[in-house]
C-alpha cells in the first residue's frame, strides 16, 4: 500500500472492517479487536494512526508486531489468521497495516490471561466501529456453519405468531419473542436460530440487544 492510498483509507474513518490505533494495545486488548474482525467479515487495523485519523506512526515497527504476535498467541483459540504490512510515511515513521481475513474457523474466542491453548473465554463481534461480546446466539450460528445444510423444524403456531409479528414489527429479539410466544428464553434462542439457519431470518448483532429480521 502507497502513502497515498493510506491516506484515502484513513479518511474513510473506523467502522466496521477498519479499526485505528496509535500503537498495538498490550495482551488482550488487541486481541480482543482481532477476534471481532476474524469473528464478523475480516478488515485491517492501521497501527500508528489516531483515533482522529492523524497519522502518526509506530515508534519501533519489529517491537510493535513483535507486540501484536505475542498477545495472539497468549490471548486468541483458535489462532487468527493475519498479515502485516508496513507504511513508510514522510516523517520516517512506519504505519503497520494489520489485516484479518473473516475466519473459517470461527467463533474464536479471547483466552484471558491464558497462554493461547486451555480455556475458552469470551467471542467478540464487530457492531459498526466497535468490538463487543457476541450473544449466545451469534456463537450459535458460527458453531453450526459447517453442519449439514438441511434443517428440518416443524413449522407450528409459535413459528407462525412470530412471522406475523415481524410482519408488522419487523425485528424482534429473544426477550421480546419469549414474552410473546410464553416460551423460556432458552427455546425461543433455540427456536430463532433455528429459522435463521435455514435462511427464513437473519441475524443482527448490535450493541444492546441482537435481534431478528426476516431474511426475505
Amino acid at each position: 500500500m502507497t502513502l497515498q492510498e493510506l491516506k484515502q483509507l484513513v479518511s474513510l474513518g473506523e467502522g466496521i472492517s477498519l479499526e485505528f490505533k496509535h500503537k498495538v494495545p498490550h495482551g488482550e486488548r488487541i486481541a480482543k479487536e482481532m477476534i471481532a474482525l476474524a469473528n464478523t467479515q475480516g478488515g485491517r487495523i492501521l497501527l500508528g494512526v489516531s483515533d482522529d485519523g492523524t497519522i502518526a506512526g509506530v515508534d519501533d515497527a519489529a517491537e510493535e508486531e513483535f507486540v501484536l504476535d505475542r498477545a495472539m498467541r497468549r490471548h486468541v483459540s483458535p489462532p487468527v489468521e493475519y498479515s502485516t504490512e508496513r507504511i513508510h510515511t514522510a516523517t520516517g515513521r512506519d504505519v503497520i497495516l494489520v489485516t484479518v481475513p473473516e475466519s473459517s474457523q470461527k467463533p474464536h474466542h479471547l483466552v484471558p490471561g491464558g497462554d493461547g491453548v486451555h480455556g475458552d473465554g469470551t467471542a467478540y463481534v464487530r457492531v459498526e466501529e466497535m468490538s463487543v461480546e457476541a450473544s449466545p446466539e451469534s456463537v450459535q450460528m458460527m458453531h453450526e456453519r459447517e453442519e449439514e445444510p438441511g434443517i428440518t423444524f416443524q413449522f407450528g403456531e409459535t413459528e407462525s405468531l412470530l412471522m406475523r409479528y415481524l410482519d408488522d414489527y419487523g425485528r424482534i429479539t429473544v426477550a421480546e419473542f419469549a414474552k410473546l410466544a410464553d416460551i423460556s428464553p432458552r427455546e425461543a434462542s433455540e427456536t430463532l436460530v433455528r429459522l435463521a439457519r435455514a435462511n427464513l431470518l437473519q441475524l443482527h448483532a448490535d450493541r444492546e440487544e441482537d435481534y431478528f429480521t426476516l431474511a426475505y
